[in-house]
């Protein structure tokens, strides 16, 4: 019996060997961005010691430092009051010497007709999923002005609980692929809403009172589940990048048995 063919998604080409920085737009600096922040940091400096022409960040978060944040987010004790992005935009670019942006306002105010909220790569870290799909509403929005640099490609969505979570890789529209004999080419990745929306609108609690002290918001959530995530979601794009294929589009990771499930494409 003749085995199926394994499946995989060829990487948009532009992302391999772009002749501008790929364009990345960052949602939400709280406890995933802030370590996803990083982590994009790091991606950038080895893909331009490689000759790679590198990631430009843009950070959307309309939120303000509190002691709350403090340990499970990237922040300390002289950046509460500011502005997330703000703040780790800063120290980000006086580290790395780069020269990315923070925007501290709402992403979902949306796509007009200066193409603001545009980029190659989308990535998500926001609560909540009316927020999600108020995101994917705009990436579509702009996805539909035409060809252009900052044309949409991928979305990557993290979410999380307590002590488990996911990320999700999708595109904006279908990208196209090579043919092949040896493998089931896939120009498709579905996102997270478009699979399970009925359900995450069911799970959605609604409980997004904010923690008055740090003890509080660890109630809520684990010291250590976003940088779970956002390692693990770095490893993806970097795979992305380096590789130029994927098997898997995602997973889900779970804390409290330390257990990690692939998402194949």
């Amino acid at each position: 019996m003749k085995n199926p063919r394994k499946r995989i998604h060829i990487v948009y080409p532009n992302f391999l060997n772009p002749v501008n920085p790929i364009s990345v737009n960052l949602i939400g600096a709280g406890g995933t961005g802030s370590q996803m922040l990083t982590a994009l940091s790091r991606i950038n400096q080895a893909l331009n010691a490689i000759g790679h022409a590198g990631l430009q960040v843009n950070v959307f978060d309309d939120d303000t430092v509190q002691r709350a944040n403090l340990a499970r987010q990237l922040f300390t004790e002289n950046e509460v009051g500011l502005n997330k992005g703000v703040a780790l935009i800063n120290r980000i670019n006086r580290f790395f010497g780069t020269n990315w942006k923070a925007v501290p306002e709402r992403f979902e105010n949306g796509c007009k007709e200066d193409q603001s909220r545009s980029a190659n790569l989308t990535i998500s870290c926001v609560d909540t999923v009316s927020a999600r799909i108020e995101i994917e509403k705009t990436i579509g929005a702009c996805r539909k002005g035409g060809n252009y640099r900052d044309t949409p490609i991928y979305l990557m969505d993290f979410g999380n609980s307590r002590d488990s979570g996911q990320a999700v890789l999708s595109t904006i529209s279908n990208v196209q692929q090579a043919n092949s004999e040896n493998f089931c080419t896939v120009s498709s990745l579905p996102s997270l809403l478009g699979e399970y929306s009925e359900l995450l609108t069911a799970s959605e609690n609604g409980d997004d009172t904010p923690s008055c002290s740090l003890a509080e918001a660890l109630v809520k959530q684990d010291l250590f589940i976003n940088s779970a995530l956002a390692n693990l979601g770095a490893s993806l794009l970097w795979t992305m990048l380096r590789e130029g294929v994927i098997q898997y589009r995602g997973f889900f990771v779970n804390l409290a048995d330390f257990r990690t499930q692939p998402i194949s494409v």
